[in-house]
Parts: structure tokens; sequence; C-alpha cells
């Protein structure tokens, strides 16, 4: 299921968002953020446990226990394109998820928590899923303690109380789950869960071998812009690059159980007992709300670091360009196995919890599936990479065609008329790489952005407006017209932009690109509210990416909500900026 529409909804207006074709053409626009992996970054971390208030998308403020910063803590905050930006990030005292935790693998790395739960609460701990504990540092994938008490599954700490857990993260790139060890069926459940993510050593080097990496090196994959990787590579192996990455922790919430405990903690301010001194009834298990990275759709696809979500800092809406390489790292953290469901192409699975998918026969190859869901377990973590191409529609994705409106043929495009502005008056070539598509490989210029708004190409840069083109589909029409019906020609019917617009941010057509409307053959003669109000770039497609448990989608039985996000194709010619 896909849209054709403008996104714009900002930070700071909650539920910003409009309804459109079939379901809900959820909108957010390049001027809003997208989750990049944002966490902290370094070797040394001191985070405390702690009591706060999360909130949802029906104004509900749910009691709930994480993971912070300590407050003699002073992180830096990764990737560096968030700081260079102005954003404001911040790492509270209890932040749902918990901070991720972003090293590089062989790096040994030393995590400091105090306990500043309430003291009915008792003891608490993490848990580093795939480190294995050892009496040595020097042991590589392992995690040592010191201080604290044992528990059973890791070294615990009192109320007021303080451990060190030391990581040596030698051969243990990917992405890893972290939570309470401690009474988890409470702990979790209250929000105290999180992510490491460990950079490989060498991105896209496999160990041992002396070629050089094939990944784009950070810095070099755009020409102007910021850089929104924390590596060129998810793993040391050549088919791991990527170009843009997310990270999503699934969850889910039940707000009786939190409301238990609230009450007991309020009612029991002193308590000795190392086990603490609540009694919460956490079976049957009931969830009303469902969480991508702490927030509930539409929250999910605000800002990172919008001041508006104190103690939710990550928000998850992918954005990409059509053939992009997207690194998804997804941690299952609640209790229930998640369906999730990426509209628009399956998933190239590449490890699960830290370990690559290898061919049995040759090692140097990835055996990853292709996942139509990507079910995951609690506590189990994946990386895999999902791409958008356009490729099979039968159809031009960017509506190229050689008549203009008025019935006359175009021209075919120079250097210089296919630059921003004249692309609408002549026709694009598409020169087939060997895979089919107009790229680097069959000579389409990529874009070159200016790093101000509003993001435009560089004056005097000549631009291929087709960049990543299926060239089977050049010059065929959705349809040859597009408010009639499919017996029409094409290859689907499209109802009047007239009727189809709701709200200024649909763009009237279901085409790529800033010459979208005007490429638009329907009977309607001016173009929808939002191709003249919003910015004439971006012109995108829009893909619902949600929970295929039909439950998770709702926000307290209200749909939409819960697991539910907008993946969004954006044309080459529009910077996508993370940070705002």
């Amino acid at each position: 299921m896909s849209y054709s529409i403008k996104k714009n909804c900002g930070a700071t207006a909650r539920g910003s968002w409009v309804r459109g074709i079939a379901l809900a053409a959820l909108a957010c626009t390049a001027a809003t953020s997208y989750a990049a992996v944002p966490g902290i970054t370094g070797t040394s971390f001191a985070l405390q446990a702690n009591q706060g208030l999360s909130s949802q998308p029906d104004g509900v403020q749910i009691y709930s226990w994480g993971y912070g910063c300590a407050s003699t803590f002073t992180p830096t905050f990764a990737p560096a394109s968030f700081a260079a930006a102005g954003v404001p990030q911040f790492c509270p005292a209890m932040q749902l998820p918990g901070p991720t935790l972003i090293v590089t693998e062989g790096q040994i790395v030393t995590v400091t928590l105090t306990n500043n739960l309430p003291p009915a609460a008792g003891s608490t701990s993490i848990v580093f899923t795939g480190f294995a504990a050892s009496t040595t540092s020097a042991t590589p994938g392992s995690v040592t303690s010191s201080g604290g008490t044992q528990g059973l599954l890791a070294m615990e700490a009192a109320n007021g109380a303080t451990v060190t857990y030391t990581l040596n993260t030698t051969g243990k790139a990917g992405t890893h789950a972290y939570y309470s060890g401690t009474q988890p069926d409470l702990q979790v459940e209250m929000g105290m869960y999180g992510a490491l993510v460990v950079l490989p050593l060498h991105p896209g080097v496999a160990p041992g071998s002396t070629a050089a990496s094939p990944c784009v090196p950070l810095g070099g994959r755009l020409q102007g812009g910021l850089e929104y990787r924390n590596a060129p590579a998810a793993y040391d192996h050549p088919a791991t690059c990527y170009d843009i990455e997310y990270l999503w922790q699934w969850g889910e919430i039940d707000p009786v159980i939190h409301a238990q405990a609230e009450a007991q903690v309020k009612a029991t301010p002193i308590c000795t007992s190392p086990r603490g001194c609540l009694s919460v009834v956490t079976e049957p298990y009931h969830p009303r709300y469902y969480v991508i990275n702490g927030r509930s759709m539409p929250d999910d696809m605000d800002a990172d670091y919008a001041p508006n979500y104190p103690t939710q800092p990550y928000n998850g809406n992918p954005h990409m360009h059509p053939l992009d390489q997207v690194l998804i790292r997804t941690i299952g953290q609640g209790r229930w196995e998640h369906p999730f469901h990426e509209h628009a192409n399956h998933v190239r699975i590449l490890a699960r919890d830290g370990n690559l998918m290898l061919s049995q026969t040759d090692q140097t190859k990835l055996a990853g599936l292709m996942m139509f869901n990507t079910d995951t377990w609690p506590g189990q973590a994946f990386d895999g990479i999902f791409y958008w191409s356009g490729k099979g529609l039968s159809w031009d994705i960017y509506g190229h065609t050689p008549k203009l409106n008025d019935g006359s043929t175009r021209p075919a495009c120079t250097a210089a008329s296919q630059m921003l502005g004249t692309s609408a008056a002549c026709e694009p070539e598409c020169k087939p790489d060997a895979n089919g598509y107009f790229t680097h490989a069959s000579g389409a210029v990529p874009p070159v952005f200016s790093k101000a708004p509003p993001y435009a190409l560089l004056n005097g840069t000549a631009a291929s407006l087709n960049y990543g083109e299926w060239c089977a589909d050049h010059e065929h029409p959705l349809e040859a017209n597009p408010a009639g019906q499919v017996g029409v020609g094409g290859a689907a019917t499209l109802p009047d932009p007239l009727v189809a617009t709701n709200g200024l941010w649909f763009n009237g057509t279901p085409y790529l690109g800033p010459d979208a409307v005007n490429r638009s053959r329907g009977p309607t003669p001016l173009p929808p509210g939002g191709a003249l109000q919003n910015p004439p770039l971006e012109s995108g497609i829009a893909f619902m990416w949600h929970s295929h448990n039909e439950r998770e989608i709702t926000t307290n039985d209200v749909f939409p909500g819960g697991m539910l996000m907008m993946m969004l194709v954006d044309p080459p010619v529009w910077y996508i900026d993370e940070t705002l």
C-alpha cells in the first residue's frame, strides 16, 4: 500500500497528521527529523536507574522507570551531525528507552549504574545480551562486574548503590539489547531497557583480508549536507555497506501494571529489603500501548530530541531515496513477538544478535534470508538491509513523458536544461547500468545540495532528475488519464486530485520529483494546495510500516496508533535533513 503525499508535521505539533487515500496517509516532511541512530558514544558511561513519566498520543502520562545519564556524567552525543546542526540533545535522568550506547568493536567499555529508583523498587541491574560473564576483561566478548551483589542474572545495585560492568567488545559488532536482569517481569515492563550498538572495527573488510573496503567512507556519501551514518558498514564484511541507518526498539505497555507500581511506591516511601517492598501483579498481561522507541504513532514521527518528549528522545520515521541501502537495526524489548511489516520491499537479514548469517559452504558470502515480516522476539536484535527501487511497478515513478500538457513534444534534456526549474520542459534519458537502473555506473549525475534551507541544488550544478530510475519503465504512464479507469490504459486507477486531496500536503500525483504536479495529466486545471505551499523539491511516496498484529497499531484500542509509521521515499533532489 503506497501513498503519494506531501509531508509536513512539526516536532511541536503532536498528532499533526492528515487522512489520505484508503487508510491514513500519515505525513512528516523532510523538515521533520528522522531516526539516524542517535545516542551517546565513548568508552565510559555513567548511567542511573530512575523513575519518571512517559507520554502517549492520547494525552496519558504513564509512570515509568528507566535508565538515564547520571547527573555527574557529561555525555558525548552521536552522530556528530546533530551537534553540528545545533540540535539541543539531551540525556535525562530517566528515559524510554534508555540511552543508546554507541561504541566501536575492540574497545573496553565500562558502564557504571547507580540505582536511584524508589526504595520500594529494590535492587536493579543490567544484562548485556551476547556478552558472556567472565572474571577478566581480557576475554573477547565478555562482561565483568565490580561492586554490587550477585543476582540471578547479573550483578545488582541495591537502592542508592552502584555497580560497574566492563565489556570487551572484541568480535561483537552489531546491535544488542540491554535490560534489567532484576525482576524483569516488572522492571523491563516499567521501561528498563535500551540498545548497545557496536560499530565494526574494519567496516566492510572481512577479518584477515587486505582488500580495500567497498563502502563509501564517512563523509563521502553526500557531496553537500551532513552525514547520518555512524559507520560505512554494519559489520566487518563487504556485503554490509549502507547509506543511512535507523534503530527501532519494539515494546508494549500495560498501564495497569504501571499504575500498581506507582500507587505502591507512593504508599511505601521507606523500604530496606534488597528485593523491594512491591507486590505488583504482572499477569494476566494486557498491554494497551505499543511503542517504537518509547513513542506511539503519530508521536514517533516527530523529531529526535523534540522538547515535547522530555523522556522519549528517539523517534522512528525512515526516509530514503530510490536505491539507498538502508540499515535497519531492530530489537524486541517487550514480552511479545512483534511481526513488523515493511511495505514496498522485503528486508534482507544480515545478522541476529550480532551474529552474521554466513553461507555454510562459503564463509565469505552472506546467507541472510529475505523477510516479508521482520519478526522479533523478546530480547532479540537483528540487522537488515532495505531499499526501494520502483522496479516491477510497470510505470515511470518520475512521470516522464515525451509530451507536454499542451500536446507538444518535449525536447531532449541537455546538461543545462536538466537543472532545477527547467527539467519539466525537457525529457531526460535513462541509461541502464548492468542491473537496469540509471545510476553512477551508467553516467547519472547525483544531485549536490546546499547545507542550508531550503536544501536546494547548488546553483550551476547539473543533476539528473531520474537518478536511480528503473529504465525498463521509463516513459511508461501510470495511466493515460490518471483520473479515469484502468481500462483507458495504465497500471492503476487514481482518483481525481481534488477528491484525493485532504489537507495541504498531498502532492496530487503518484510521481517523485519537483515537477510531479506539472507532469500529472489529470483533468484538474490547478494543482492541489500542497503543491503551492510546500517546498517544490519534495514530492515523495509514502508507505505504511506497521505491526501485522492489528491490536498493535492502536493506542488504547483506538486506531491509528501504536507500532505504525510511514516510510518516505523522497526524490534524489530532496536533501533528507535528519536534524530538524
